[in-house]
C-alpha cells in the first residue's frame, strides 16, 4: 500500500491551534494539504491565511458535542489546549488546581468523546494528545498540571483499546519548546541559552517540531501505530548525578570493563 504524508482531503481540529505549540501544530496540518480548523476560546489578531477558526472553550461539554456533531467531516482531532502557572501545590486557591487538572485532562477527554462519536459513524480517525515529560517525571511547582499530564498518558492508551480499530489515539510527549511565552519560564536569551545548553539535541524544541510529529501521526505511516507516546524532547535531560558525582568517570569505566 502507498504510504504517504499527503493529507489532502482530511478534516483536522487543533484545540488551542492558534499561538505557540498549537500554532505550529496548526501549519504543519496545513501544509500536508488538510483543513485546519483551529479551536480556542478568543480568535487573536493574524492567523495564517487558510486556517479557519472556532470560538470554543473546550472544558465546556456541551458546546464541544456541538461544535464536532456539526463539522461537514472530521479526521484528526489533536488535543493540545492546555497548560498552567507556576503554583507549588501547598499553596493558591484548591479551586485553582482542579482547574488546571480539568483543563489538562478532562477537556481532552470531553474532545475525544465527541470526536470518536463523530469518527466511528464514519471512515475513522486520529485523536492525538499533547503530554509533557512534566507527566513522566516530578512536576514541581507544576504539580497539578503534571498529575493531569501523566493521566493524560494513561488515558491515550485506554482509549486506543476501547475505540480500536477505526480511531487510533496516540500521544506527543513534549519536552521544552521555544515559543514567544518562553522567557515567563527560561528568562531572557541568557536563560533561554543556558536551558538550550542542557538538551541533549543543544536546543529546545520548535512549534514546527511538535507539528511534524502530529502530521506523523495522523498520517499512513502511522497506520499501525495506536496506544504510543511519542518522546520529543531532544533526548531527554541530562541526569542531575553526573554533575554531582566527583568520580574520575573515565577510570572508573575503564575499571568496570
Amino acid at each position: 500500500m502507498p504510504y504517504t504524508l499527503d493529507l489532502s482531503g482530511k478534516v483536522a481540529v487543533v484545540t488551542g491551534g492558534v499561538r505557540g505549540v498549537g500554532l505550529g501544530i496548526s501549519r504543519a496540518f496545513l501544509d500536508a494539504g488538510a483543513e485546519v480548523i483551529a479551536v480556542a476560546r478568543r480568535r487573536p489578531d493574524g492567523l495564517p491565511p487558510g486556517l479557519g477558526f472556532a470560538s470554543l472553550d473546550v472544558r465546556d461539554a456541551t458546546a464541544v458535542r456541538d461544535f464536532v456533531e456539526g463539522l461537514d467531516r472530521l479526521d484528526v482531532v489533536v488535543n493540545n489546549a492546555g497548560g498552567t502557572p507556576y503554583l507549588p501545590a501547598a499553596d493558591g486557591d484548591p479551586r485553582t488546581h482542579a482547574k488546571i487538572i480539568e483543563l489538562n485532562l478532562v477537556a481532552p477527554l470531553l474532545v475525544a468523546r465527541a470526536a470518536n462519536a463523530v469518527m466511528q459513524r464514519g471512515e475513522g480517525g486520529s485523536i492525538i494528545m499533547i503530554g509533557s515529560v512534566s507527566g513522566v517525571r516530578p512536576s514541581p511547582g507544576t504539580a497539578a498540571y503534571g498529575a493531569a499530564k501523566a493521566g493524560l498518558d494513561n488515558l491515550t492508551r485506554s482509549l486506543a483499546v476501547e475505540w480500536a480499530p477505526k480511531v487510533r489515539v496516540n500521544a506527543v510527549t513534549l519536552g521544552m519548546v521555544r515559543t514567544e511565552r518562553s522567557h515567563l519560564h527560561y528568562g531572557d536569551e541568557a536563560g533561554i541559552a543556558a536551558v538550550e545548553r542542557t538538551v541533549p539535541l543543544g536546543r529546545l524544541a520548535d512549534p514546527d517540531d511538535a507539528g511534524a510529529a502530529c502530521v506523523f501521526l495522523a498520517s499512513d505511516l502511522a497506520g499501525y501505530v495506536s496506544g504510543s507516546a511519542l518522546l520529543l524532547h531532544g533526548g531527554g535531560e541530562r541526569p542531575a548525578f553526573l554533575d554531582a558525582a566527583n568520580a574520575d568517570h573515565p577510570s572508573a569505566h575503564r575499571e568496570n570493563r
